[in-house]
């Protein structure tokens, strides 16, 4: 009686032991696809983030080259910024026919074949709006970083920087933070992505232009 007691019990105790390998295998097979999809899911989900945010500042920087172009310096005012796209215009240059072969060969230059009129260049104003985006784009998300949870903006700075010859150039800034693009993500890997940017000291999140170097207005993504 006490054998067939204790073969009840091995059995039991074996049969325990058995479920909590099976609970550890589970819980290590879940740990190991987790450690691998974690950097996977994050990479994918920031290219998202980063494509869409890399396109809003592509926007920035035709609206800040047209804002100089009309008034001769860049402006670190959304404010001014979106009334100037919304409100402001642009001189265009509309051109008719081309200087020809003949044209050349007759010795006609393009200010001569302008005065006989066989050539057409008109400077006509035309909306920011419709000129350098279209009808339907929204100004107003000028300044808004495209991610979830709340609105954040995008910091946006203007000066005039002074070259080692002398000159003064003017300059915009606008850029956003790793921590408010990728807000909500598995925030140890955004600390992450974000110690290694500074390591290579690189700015941690993406930028246009530049407050403290002529960069010609290019983006830290280009």
């Amino acid at each position: 009686m006490q054998t067939k007691i204790e073969l009840i019990k091995t059995i039991k105790m074996k049969t325990v032991l058995q479920i909590l390998l099976f609970i550890v295998a589970v819980v290590l097979t879940y740990l190991i696809y987790n450690s691998i999809q974690r950097p996977i899911e994050f990479e994918k989900a920031k290219d998202e983030r980063y494509a869409a945010t890399v396109e809003r500042l592509k926007d920035i920087r035709k609206a800040e080259i047209a804002y100089k172009d009309v008034y001769g310096q860049f402006t670190g005012s959304w404010d001014t910024l979106i009334n100037f796209v919304i409100n402001d215009s642009v001189r265009n240059v509309r051109k008719i026919g081309e200087l020809t072969d003949s044209m050349i060969e007759a010795g006609l230059s393009e200010r001569k074949a302008i005065q006989m009129g066989l050539l057409i260049r008109d400077t006509i104003r035309e909306s920011v709006l419709e000129s350098i985006f279209e009808k339907s784009f929204n100004a107003n998300q000028l300044k808004v970083v495209p991610a979830p949870g709340s609105p954040s903006e995008f910091h946006l700075g203007a000066t005039t920087i002074i070259t080692g010859s002398g000159i003064g150039v003017a300059v915009f800034e606008a850029k956003a933070h790793n921590n408010v693009i990728l807000n909500g993500l598995d925030a140890q890997l955004v600390i992450n992505l974000n110690d290694q940017r500074r390591t290579n000291e690189k700015y941690p999140g993406l930028r246009v232009g530049s407050l403290v170097e002529t960069v010609n207005n290019a983006g830290n993504w280009e």
